[in-house]
């Protein structure tokens, strides 16, 4: 186990710098950067001081150097002017739209985006999984047709489309706002008890909105997964010897069918975030998607760039989980093959 934990953190370290470089490399691709574009502004408005500034700090994060100085720089290899370190040694940047160190534009966001995924996560697995193996266990009944047209409906329907509707008719019908994360009141105010469930009454939302689509789609892929593994003679001689059905069912054919699922664990999370971008924008949500979009629009590298490095750690991190847990769950499956 060691063994496989030292060699997988080896693969995680390559696969990061080769995923920073090319990072990198996507967002220097269009042509300027923000300072750049800042500058020709203010020179065009006959600015010096603001043009002197924006020059300072081309130079003080190396926007004047070779691309590949440039990303040295920012990854932490080769040191910066004025004493930026760069990402290795925890110096995130600095944000040129907000003019503002990165690490302060993010802080809240991070963690807020963690809790929203983590929230639709569990909000999927909760609802999916019981639907699904009722709608396995009784094929071709009322409640399975319910659940497949819920699937398909679910699957249709775009996310930011269900938080458009909801918008409007929870402040048509209830007088009610539903955006955002927090009450009015609570913006900029520091953390209480009132505050956090601000927070928990505004999360059933978004959860709902964000979690609907990885909902229908895992009970169709969990009920496919239980009725093959319904059918295989397992499960038939487990309960042709006795064993109760509902014993049987969960401790074969369900634990098999969970495969795909764990496996599916380091792309969800990314999944989430990424794809949850226009519904943060519809329901106002502070996590890290709208401050991505507007820094992509901005070229803003530094804030862009830390952004896209948190989704890929996400990635390398819920691949090593997925491949722990499956190792746990599925005793045919071994950690560097046996002998």
């Amino acid at each position: 186990m060691i063994r496989f934990l030292l060699r997988r953190f080896v693969t995680m370290l390559v696969t990061l710098l080769i995923i920073s470089a090319l990072v990198f490399l996507i967002i220097k691709l269009p042509p300027g950067d923000f300072l750049s574009n800042q500058i020709a502004e203010l020179r065009a408005q006959g600015e010096a001081d603001a043009v002197a500034k924006a020059e300072f700090l081309i130079k003080q994060y190396g926007l004047d150097k070779p691309a590949w100085e440039q990303y040295l720089v920012w990854l932490g290899v080769m040191p910066g002017q004025n004493g930026f370190s760069g990402l290795l040694q925890g110096d995130w940047g600095w944000s040129f739209e907000y003019d503002r160190p990165v690490f302060e534009v993010v802080g809240d966001a991070l963690w807020l985006t963690l809790l929203v995924n983590i929230a639709v996560v569990i909000f999927i697995h909760l609802v999916s999984i019981p639907i699904a193996i009722y709608s396995a266990t009784r094929q071709y009944s009322v409640g399975d047709y319910i659940a497949t047209f819920i699937g398909y409906l679910g699957l249709a329907t775009p996310s930011f489309l269900l938080a458009l509707i909801l918008l409007y008719y929870s402040n048509r019908w209830f007088g009610i706002s539903i955006g955002g994360l927090f009450d009015a009141r609570f913006a900029g105010q520091p953390w209480s008890w009132a505050k956090f469930q601000s927070l928990l009454a505004h999360l059933i939302v978004p959860t709902l909105v964000i979690g609907l689509a990885g909902t229908a789609a895992m009970i169709r892929r969990m009920r496919a997964n239980l009725l093959d593994e319904l059918g295989k003679q397992y499960y038939v001689t487990a309960k042709a010897k006795g064993l109760p059905p509902g014993r049987a069912l969960l401790k074969y054919p369900f634990r098999m069918s969970l495969n795909p699922f764990i496996a599916d664990i380091g792309n969800l999370l990314p999944h989430l975030v990424s794809g949850s971008v226009l519904v943060s924008l519809v329901l106002s949500l502070p996590t890290v998607g709208p401050i991505l979009l507007s820094a992509l629009k901005s070229q803003d590298q530094f804030l862009a760039g830390f952004i896209l490095m948190f989704v890929a750690i996400l990635t390398v991190f819920g691949m090593l989980v997925s491949d722990l847990l499956l190792a746990w769950l599925d005793p045919r499956i071994r950690m560097g093959g046996g002998r």
